[in-house]
Order: C-alpha cells, then sequence, then structure tokens
C-alpha cells in the first residue's frame, strides 16, 4: 500500500482519475482530489504492486502488552483471527512465519503510543508494512461493539480492499528531532501552568504589581523579589513555586540549544534556513514545520499541506446547497498552532526589518523573493478579511492557511535546487 498522509477528514469523499505513483507521500497531479470529500481518502483500486502481490493481509491491534492478530487471504474469503500474542518480537515473528515467506505478507496497524517499533522491526524482516490514521478508517454507525480482536479482523479486510489511509513514517533521526521539539512545547505549557499557580498565589494574597509594570517582565522579577510574607509557610511555598519556575526556565534554555545545533546539522538544514526567511518564523517555529511535515516535497500541491494540518474548511452540502463551516482541524495539531501564532504577523505592512534581513543572509534568492511575495499577499488578505467584517482570529487562521502555500512553495524551491545540486 501507497504511504499517504492524514491530511483529509473521515467525513471526505475521494475522487480517482488515474494511476498512483510509488514511494509518494502524497497523490500525484493524475490523481487529484475534490476540495472536499466524504468517505476513506484511499480507494480500493489504489493498492501498489507490493500488495498486489501479498496473498495475505495481516491487521495488527498492538498494546503496550498484547498484540492482536488476524489474517484476510486473497480474494473474499472473510478475514479470520489468530489470537493474541505478547507484544513480544519473537512472537511476533513466529506468528508471522506461519502465514509465509515475507514477500507474500502485507502488514497494518493503527498509529499510537506504541510507535514505530513494530515497523521498524518489520522492516528489519523485510515484511512490508503500514501505519494506518485511526480517524481516517471506515467504520460502520451502527457498531457499537468494540474489542482487539475485532480491531484486527476489521483492520485485516479493509487492508485487503485498499480503504486504509497510511501515515507519513520519519526515520529515527527525524523522530529524535520531533520528540526534541515537543519536548520544548511541552517545557513551556509547564512553564504557563507555574506561572498561573505563583500568579493566583499572589491574587489570594491581595499582592498586585504595581501600575504600568507588565507580567512577568524584569520590572515584574524586581517586585517579587521585594516580597515579603509573614507566615513561613507561605513564604516556603513562593519560593518553591519561583524555584520550579526556574528549573523550567532553564530546561527551556537546554532544550532551546539543542535544537539550534540539530537544526545546522540536520539533513532538512537548508529549508530550515530558507523558512526563516518569512515574516514571523525564526528558528524555534522551522524547525517544528520541518520537524512535523518532514519533506515538504512530498506533497503536490499546496492545498494536500493545509489539509495536512487541519486548516482547510469544513463543509457539509446536499443538492444545490453549499455549507462551509469551520475548519476541520483534522491534521497535525502542533503544525496548526505554529502557523497561526506566524500568521499574526501578517496584521503588520510588508517591510525589510534589520532582523528579517539577518536571517535571510545566505538564503536562496528564490526563497527570499517567494518571502517577500507572502508579506504582500498575506498582508493585503488581512486588510481584506477585516474590511469585510470578519474578526482578527478567523482572519488570522485563513491567512495561515495561505502561508502554508507559501511554506510549500519554498520547500519546492530548496528541492529543485537540490536537485540540481544533484545532477552537476
Amino acid at each position: 500500500m501507497r504511504e499517504l498522509d492524514n491530511m483529509e477528514g473521515p467525513d471526505r469523499k475521494k475522487v480517482s482519475t488515474g494511476p498512483i505513483r510509488e514511494n509518494v507521500g502524497c497523490r500525484d497531479q493524475s490523481t487529484r482530489q475534490s476540495y472536499t470529500r466524504k468517505g476513506p481518502a484511499v480507494s480500493k483500486n489504489t493498492a501498489s504492486t507490493r500488495q498486489r502481490e501479498a496473498d495475505k493481509f495481516v491487521g495488527l491491534d498492538v498494546h503496550k502488552e498484547t498484540i492482536a492478530v488476524a489474517v484476510a487471504d486473497r480474494g473474499i474469503a472473510a478475514p479470520r483471527s489468530l489470537g493474541v500474542i505478547h507484544n513480544d518480537p519473537d512472537e511476533l515473528r513466529k506468528m508471522l512465519r506461519k502465514l509465509g515467506p515475507p514477500s507474500m505478507l502485507q502488514v497494518c496497524y493503527e498509529a499510537g503510543p506504541c510507535g514505530y517499533v513494530v515497523y521498524r522491526f518489520l522492516q528489519r524482516l523485510k515484511i512490508a508494512c503500514t501505519i494506518v490514521a485511526p480517524s481516517l478508517i471506515p467504520r460502520k454507525p451502527g457498531d457499537r461493539i468494540k474489542t482487539d480482536r475485532r480491531d484486527a479482523l476489521a483492520l485485516a479486510r479493509l487492508l485487503r480492499s485498499g480503504e486504509l489511509t497510511a501515515t507519513w513514517v520519519p526515520d529515527e533521526q527525524h523522530e529524535a528531532l520531533r520528540d526534541l521539539v515537543r519536548a520544548r512545547e511541552d517545557a513551556v505549557e509547564d512553564r504557563l501552568r507555574a506561572r498561573h499557580r505563583l500568579g493566583k498565589l499572589l491574587l489570594r494574597n491581595g499582592l498586585t504589581p504595581p501600575a504600568g509594570v507588565r507580567a512577568w517582565s524584569g520590572r515584574f522579577c524586581h517586585w517579587l523579589d521585594s516580597l515579603r510574607w509573614q507566615d513561613p509557610a507561605q513564604e516556603l511555598v513562593f519560593n518553591e513555586y519561583r524555584h520550579h519556575l526556574e528549573e523550567i526556565g532553564q530546561r527551556i534554555v537546554r532544550l532551546e540549544n539543542e535544537l539550534a545545533a540539530r537544526a545546522q546539522s540536520s539533513a532538512h538544514a537548508q529549508t530550515i534556513a530558507a523558512l526563516q526567511a518569512m515574516r514571523g518564523i525564526k528558528l524555534i517555529t522551522a524547525v517544528t514545520i520541518v520537524s512535523e511535515v518532514g519533506d515538504i516535497g512530498r506533497f503536490e500541491t499546496p492545498r494536500q499541506l493545509m489539509a495536512y494540518a487541519g486548516l482547510v474548511p469544513s463543509e457539509h452540502s446536499s443538492g444545490g446547497r453549499t455549507r462551509r463551516g469551520n475548519i476541520t482541524k483534522n491534521g497535525n495539531a502542533h503544525l496548526r498552532r505554529v502557523m497561526v501564532e506566524a500568521a499574526w504577523h501578517s496584521r503588520h505592512r510588508p517591510a525589510h526589518t534589520p532582523q528579517l534581513r539577518q536571517r535571510q543572509r545566505g538564503v536562496n534568492p528564490q526563497a527570499c523573493a517567494v518571502a517577500w511575495n507572502a508579506q504582500q499577499r498575506l498582508y493585503k488578505r488581512y486588510c481584506h478579511l477585516t474590511a469585510r467584517g470578519k474578526s482578527r482570529p478567523q482572519t488570522v487562521v485563513a491567512v495561515a492557511r495561505e502561508m502554508l502555500g507559501f511554506v510549500w512553495a519554498i520547500g519546492q524551491v530548496i528541492n529543485a535546487s537540490h536537485a540540481l545540486e544533484s545532477a552537476a
């Protein structure tokens, strides 16, 4: 099965007009899709050559301690359950050996907290494996019974019919970069919670900063140093909260230093540098985009990247009536968050600030031209939507969607330059 991305919602309908290339993260131009769809994003007629050669289709319901196994033979026979085994490589190897040679097997399991351990183990065994997007698995509305055995049977049956949507699987180095980015994100959330706890302690005791002192600024921290507590217990709580905040701050600094080092040595270093040519995108945002998306070139069109981030509008149309609603949010939430944050900068007039010129030094000139076009286009878009009476959050989300299109364009520029360097 060709690997696809979790780019479309479960209520989307696929339109297929041609064959699909192998080893591509998104559909090629010969398989165009409508803006919205209903149903699975993969047709039962779009199986890869490897899947057509497979005689047995194996569904795995993977958990921390157990794996439920089911197999569907080629044809129309009902899939059968092979029971539940321990989540152990040796037991899984023995089970799969009983089914036949590796070239005759096609295995799939749902993406989840168990990560890519099983996938990489099967790759070492030369067994084709697909990790499936759980939100895009077709389900019967009236089916109210869910067990591990039934899940494995359904995966085997749907894998045979080609109705599953595979997720993109990063390599180990890219997964490590993504873990680093998300660890920093967790630390920032911890800092926010710790600040709230300290702030509520001050509020309960009727302590407010002087007028004109912004929260958590340098003057605010000096004001915290000047506070004196009558009760030793409250002083202990206050000091512990502040110490916890300092620890989190140090953790964020360590993670950001490691991110900066990884960005220089990453295989996507040029893409990370080129993305920073855009207004609103600095190192952390650029690394987050690359870590969550991977190779931007695997998306054939900008719209596919927008759908991958869940920034396209939902739609519920019938007959002659067309109704579009909020964004689907059926995609990568980490990517969506950083793009919305970056889009807020588009409310300012286009300008080449000293900081932006510094980030653009040594960057591909074509990427810088795309970044300048993005500034002009997104500012006009922001002004146009606000003039129509749209709220600022709605406007910024719409701008973030278009900004992803310019991110895609910069990715294409970098990939084209890589291709020229390889050909030279």
